[in-house]
């Protein structure tokens, strides 16, 4: 079944989280606002550190709330997630919101049948007996794409597969047919061929489940065949969001520039591949005003003293994060394009 209300299912509003260490505090995550409707897939890009995983973690509850600083809101269902107490987190979390992570293998006990570990999730929020929860189990398995479902149940995991045992992640991650699946990096270490097929059962399942998808990932590929919304992180900070296809046709944020210009597509030779110059800042000591002037080509005066703000500039199509005018912004544009083309 496939929803055509739109139904705005998650609000994050100002989501700050920072680590405090012996060292300083860890800025890991700076006002990051979002939102997710029911039948969307919302993709968050960019590079190692740059706050995707640690954002979504928040939203989970995950994070050790004794060693770590949340501030923002995180609105579900009419309720701020980050203010519930642990007993009624729980019951959301698994059940009305549930994550894929990025590893299977190490998310799987090796020592327990991978049917029963999806049984598990499931008698963890209902009454079920075990038939009932081991039934539920192998009928997910099957749904996933699991051959022979009912004796594959049966095996542990260190007997799938890697994209198996994704599946089967995915498969623990429905068991309550939830509103909102958080996918963290789910095709890294996969190769080409499993992640076509395990971004395909994502984009299935969102249809036939009728939920939304938070889809993590650095790479633009991914989220170019599957995103209907894009947020691009650099920093912990918000660089530029919006629709996809505005994203890819015209993207406003010289950062964006840098990740698309390091991607292969059939346009661009790999000769042609242009590289972000330097490494992200530390997060202990973030730099001042924009946290991409230090590598960005195109900085001028106020970017290295004032934090541009989010915003729609004038004439643009979506929120970016920049102090080049827009016109500008339009001439750098179409010079990458005919750098591409050329």
């Amino acid at each position: 079944m496939t929803s055509s209300s739109g139904e705005r299912m998650l609000d994050v509003r100002g989501l700050t989280v920072r680590f405090p260490t012996s060292d300083g505090i860890v800025q890991a995550v700076s006002d990051v606002s979002f939102a997710l409707s029911r039948g969307e897939t919302l993709g968050i890009v960019g590079e190692s550190g740059s706050g995707k995983s640690v954002s979504n973690l928040a939203i989970m509850g995950l994070l050790n709330r004794a060693r770590t600083v949340i501030s923002g809101e995180v609105e579900f269902k009419g309720r701020d997630l980050l203010t519930l107490p642990p007993d009624e987190l729980r019951k959301v979390r698994g059940k009305e919101i549930a994550m894929v992570f990025q590893d299977p293998f190490a998310c799987l006990h090796p020592m327990y049948r991978v049917g029963a570990q999806i049984a598990e999730a499931f008698t963890a929020h209902s009454d079920a007996g075990k038939h009932a929860a081991w039934s539920r189990a192998v009928e997910l398995l099957d749904h996933v794409g699991i051959p022979n479902a009912k004796s594959r149940a049966r095996d542990y995991p260190h007997q799938f597969s890697g994209g198996m045992r994704q599946r089967a992640m995915i498969a623990m991650a429905l068991v309550h047919n939830p509103d909102i699946l958080i996918c963290d990096e789910p095709t890294t270490a996969l190769d080409v061929t499993v992640q076509a097929q395990i971004l395909e059962l994502i984009e299935d399942v969102k249809r036939e489940f009728d939920i939304g998808v938070i889809l993590v990932t650095h790479d633009l590929g991914v989220v170019a065949e599957t995103a209907n919304s894009v947020m691009v992180m650099y920093a912990g900070r918000v660089m530029e969001y919006g629709p996809a296809a505005e994203i890819f046709r015209h993207p406003q944020h010289p950062y964006a520039w840098g990740l698309l210009d390091s991607m292969p597509t059939i346009e661009r030779r790999l000769d042609a591949l242009v590289p972000i110059e330097g490494s992200p800042p530390s997060l202990l000591a973030p730099p001042s005003g924009c946290p991409f002037h230090p590598r960005c080509p195109y900085r001028f005066e106020p970017c290295a003293t004032k934090l541009p703000p989010l915003k729609v500039p004038a004439d643009g199509a979506h929120l970016d994060a920049c102090h080049l005018p827009y016109d500008k912004k339009v001439e750098l544009g179409a010079q990458r394009a005919k750098k591409v083309a050329a």
